[in-house]
């Protein structure tokens, strides 16, 4: 029995330090967050003494003798159990946001370039149009017209970032209309959804992929931009943004309070663009090969 043939651009990107160190960084993080409040346990919801708890240095131990990694925040609540709880809804709100958006663009993109013709002109009419309205401003409307929370945000952020993979896949669709597999496959009388499905989709979602990995990160740091706002994932559940708002008046005398979640920020976005680069310098290499 042979073994399973590995795809070119695995190996590529394997190869690629900036694509082990970008995706060890998110592997890690995403574990924690799936690992860590079952080991250190979920943040309390009981704030008891306050004044006695309240911004415990990292490293700091409590009156009552629990130790505290990254301190606690001004309602004595662990920082490192919150960021933790964190990210799971932040990673979870830009993963969902980033898969809406592949959804919408992919199947927007794909009829716009199998059709052709008034179809394709009018969903790239509609595409521009959506393209040419600021994002953050129409964010900050569509949040501001319904009740902040985790699901407002996630498709907020989805139905207004699938433009750009819509006009990745319709480019690569209306490439790959025109190859002889695809002629072929008509030739033998496939119908166009099975056309699209299974010929054209698999290869026109290759560069629409660099764009969902750089969206990912993008919507992370929208998600903490709206939460910090007020506008996004609403206390008492914990999302990086919020964390960050709770912890701004605080700078001066408590630090690590805002200073921890918008560190974690920065690493998430910063090592999903690392993937995303080499991603993208992976399908050139295949191209040019």
């Amino acid at each position: 029995m042979s073994a399973p043939r590995v795809s070119p651009i695995v190996v590529t990107l394997w190869r690629d330090r900036r694509a082990r160190a970008g995706a060890a960084a998110v592997l890690v993080l995403a574990a924690a967050a799936v690992l860590g409040p079952l080991v250190i346990g979920a943040p309390s919801s009981e704030l008891g003494d306050v004044v006695a708890r309240r911004f415990v240095a990292p490293l700091g131990r409590t009156s009552d003798g629990a130790l505290h990694l990254l301190g606690t925040d001004r309602l004595g609540r662990d920082v490192l159990a919150r960021l933790l709880v964190g990210a799971r809804v932040s990673l979870a709100v830009g993963v969902l946001a980033a898969l809406v958006a592949m959804a919408v663009g992919t199947v927007g993109g794909a009829v716009a370039g199998y059709a052709g013709g008034a179809l394709d002109r009018a969903i790239i009419a509609v595409t521009d149009a959506a393209l040419a309205i600021p994002r953050v401003p129409f964010l900050l409307l569509l949040v501001a017209l319904f009740e902040p929370g985790v699901v407002v945000t996630i498709l907020a952020l989805g139905l207004t970032g699938w433009m750009t993979v819509a006009r990745l896949v319709r480019g690569e669709t209306r490439s790959l209309r025109a190859r002889p597999f695809v002629e072929a496959a008509h030739a033998l009388g496939a119908r166009p959804r099975r056309v699209v499905a299974v010929h054209i989709l698999p290869h026109a979602l290759r560069p629409a992929l660099v764009a969902a990995a750089l969206g990912v990160g993008n919507a992370v740091m929208l998600e903490a931009g709206l939460s910090f706002l007020g506008l996004g994932v609403q206390p008492p559940t914990p999302s990086w943004g919020n964390m960050i708002a709770s912890g701004r008046d605080a700078l001066m005398v408590a630090p690590w309070v805002a200073g921890a979640p918008a560190l974690m920020v920065a690493v998430v976005v910063s090592a999903l663009s690392l993937v995303a680069d080499a991603l993208e310098s992976a399908l050139a290499g295949e191209r040019s090969a």
